[in-house]
């Protein structure tokens, strides 16, 4: 599979490790060869190796995992602005699969001080709290906790409904207009990162989002946890 490359630079073993992965030779998730292994095989120098990997992991194109290895990096199914807002079905059908559901729990809770500073000035009695995993083509990507209003959105109906955008445009008649984010890098979450598939290292991103109507009523808190492999975001940014 592997050509010899008579010493060649480093960026030519780049080119040549990036034309493997294109051919498939090496698949997603897949494990490379170590540095020793490569280097003997490519008949060029362990540091050109070393220098190539580092380039192609500034490139996420490689992932080291420290103590195991080098492996494929999985691409993300999307790369979206996070300006654009939009739900987690609308997001995984743009990026051209096929989104699904799984549901993990739906109950009626208590706001704490922080919902309750969250959803001010409206004053909350009680939410109904909806846990689903939201897959692509049938692979978990994104863990979602969403809360809204239990006068708004009964738990019986936000239950029955994939997309809790809609269901709030279709019967509580409340458009999400805009919403305010953060988002932060998490490590290994023990109990949302296996329902995930996520292997030990790697990394989760959550998105916490406050939402409203154009008359700036807060309709919707959203905590997703997005696999950091399969999606990644950006914010554009204007010169004023």
């Amino acid at each position: 599979m592997l050509s010899n490359l008579n010493n060649g630079s480093t960026i030519t073993v780049v080119q040549y490790i990036k034309k493997l992965i294109e051919e498939g030779h090496f698949k997603e998730k897949d494990k490379l060869p170590t540095e020793y292994e490569l280097a003997k095989e490519l008949d060029v120098t362990r540091k050109e190796i070393k220098d190539a990997f580092s380039i192609l992991e500034e490139e996420n194109i490689l992932i080291r995992r420290p103590g195991v290895g080098v492996f494929v990096h999985t691409k993300p199914i999307l790369s979206s602005g996070i300006e654009q807002l939009g739900s987690v079905t609308e997001m995984i059908r743009k990026s051209g699969k096929v989104p699904g559901v799984q549901y993990i729990s739906a109950d009626i809770t208590e706001p704490t001080d922080e919902d309750k500073r969250r959803f001010e000035p409206l004053e909350i009695e009680q939410f109904a709290q909806l846990e689903r995993v939201r897959t692509a083509d049938g692979e978990p990507v994104v863990y979602c906790i969403d809360r809204v209003d239990h006068r708004v959105m009964p738990l019986e109906l936000i239950h029955s409904q994939e997309s809790i955008f809609q269901a709030l445009k279709t019967y509580a008649k409340k458009e999400i207009d805009y919403a305010v984010a953060y988002i932060e890098p998490i490590g290994y979450h023990e109990r949302i990162s296996p329902i995930l598939n996520c292997e030990p290292d790697q990394a989760l991103l959550l998105l916490r989002q406050m939402h409203y109507t154009k008359e700036n009523e807060p309709v919707l808190y959203s905590a997703n946890f997005f696999r950091a492999d399969v999606f990644s975001f950006y914010v554009l940014r204007k010169r004023f």
